[in-house]
């Protein structure tokens, strides 16, 4: 696809922030698996909302009060359009994408697991994907069994298929791998969950921002997500869960907003999707979020994959070219925009220190994904991620700082 540079030019003028320098340099922000950065239509969002609109929601009868409601609650149709939900009471707000595989552990574990259940997680999960279902093992005595990766970092389907028994109730994985770029078959694994009988929750974190999502397509039980990775607030996630599987869970906190009658000989709560939303929502962010999704349906999902596909091969391919011993981990095809590696001689802390001396933002560590690295055989890597608003110029800034760094500390 071939994207006309002033297009891409037109989108950088709305990130103020990538005008800015580091250590004297240009900054070149390649950070964007961890959280992107935030046009100006969001910013203002977030401004006119304190400086005119900031009143709590729902329980006002004045006027900034139902300001405020309407649009976050417009940012709810907006997301339920977005991802093509069958209904606004299948989006559930939460904090982010942590919060809301928490909320789905904490209150589907309780409704529909019992010991010696098991579920099934993949090796590539983020810790937010594996850590609240070991706590859930706390309490009920489920058995967790792992999907493996191939060599070139795709699930292994076939190990998958075999990990089923008459005990599998549910399959979480992520839908894009955020230290391999792999895409997983979303629709695939989830048909064969059903097929099972097992209900399937998708992390989307790094799947929303750089894919079309059509949940019911998809046929996903659960698929969660961050606003953060789609250019918008921190602190606002989504939580799309099939309406009969929400009626059937329990609350996950107590508190306001989320009750239809509260005494001290019981109380009734509300519906969805407020039966999972205690308490004074971010309903700021939340109407914020809204401004960023505009501005990836103004922008246009094909232009946003197209760029960023752009990136990835051009700098894949100098990366390969050019430096020696670079080990890439992570070569599926079609994979996202994410390039881990590491320099044959150098620990990946020091390559990314080195990187931000030079004014390239990269992610170092491993990346939230312990048991994926240490199935690499690994401490942890280099991460580099692109967005729409990143150059050809900046990849290229960033393979040639990456070359001075290799000479550096070879």
């Amino acid at each position: 696809m071939n994207i006309p540079q002033d297009t891409i030019l037109r989108i950088r003028e709305k990130f103020p922030i990538l005008d800015r320098e580091v250590y004297g340099r240009r900054l070149v922000y390649l950070d964007n698996a961890a959280t992107s950065q935030t046009p100006r239509q969001v910013v203002e969002t977030v401004d006119n909302m304190y400086y005119h609109t900031k009143a709590n929601v729902h329980r006002g009868v004045h006027t900034l009060s139902q300001e405020a409601t309407d649009m976050q609650e417009h940012t709810r149709r907006r997301v339920k359009e977005y991802i093509n939900a069958r209904s606004i009471e299948e989006i559930v707000f939460t904090r982010g994408t942590t919060e809301a595989i928490n909320l789905v552990a904490s209150s589907y574990g309780q409704a529909f697991l019992h010991d010696g259940d098991e579920i099934i997680l993949t090796v590539m999960e983020h810790h937010a994907d594996i850590v609240p279902w070991q706590l859930l093992q706390n309490r009920v005595k489920i058995k967790i069994n792992v999907v493996p990766i191939t060599p070139d970092g795709q699930l292994d389907l076939d190990v998958y298929r075999s990990l089923f028994n008459n005990r599998t109730r549910l399959v979480a994985f992520t839908h894009v791998s955020n230290v391999l770029g792999t895409v997983n078959p979303a629709k695939e694994i989830i048909a064969i969950a059903h097929d099972h009988g097992a209900h399937a929750l998708v992390d989307g974190a790094q799947g929303v921002p750089h894919l079309k999502v059509d949940v019911q397509d998809l046929d996903a039980d659960f698929y969660v997500f961050s606003s953060h990775k789609m250019y918008g607030p921190t602190g606002v996630g989504v939580l799309y869960g099939r309406r009969e599987l929400l009626e059937k869970m329990p609350p996950y906190q107590g508190g306001g907003e989320m009750i239809s009658h509260v005494s001290f000989e019981g109380t009734t709560f509300a519906e969805l999707p407020f039966k999972f939303e205690a308490g004074t929502p971010d309903f700021v962010d939340i109407a914020a979020f809204n401004s960023a999704i505009d501005f990836i349906e103004e922008t246009g999902m094909d232009i946003i994959a197209g760029q960023e596909h752009i990136l990835l091969d051009h700098t894949t391919r100098r990366l390969v070219d050019e430096i020696p011993g670079i080990r890439i981990f992570g070569t599926a095809p079609d994979k996202s925009a994410v390039i881990s590696f590491l320099l044959e001689n150098a620990h990946h802390y020091d390559t990314g220190m080195l990187l931000d001396k030079l004014g390239i933002a990269v992610r170092t560590g491993h990346h939230c994904a312990q048991p994926l690295m240490t199935a690499l055989g690994i401490e942890g890597t280099v991460r580099a991620s692109f967005a729409v608003y990143n150059t050809i110029e900046e990849a290229d800034a960033f393979v040639d700082a990456l070359k001075r760094v290799n000479q550096i500390l070879s």
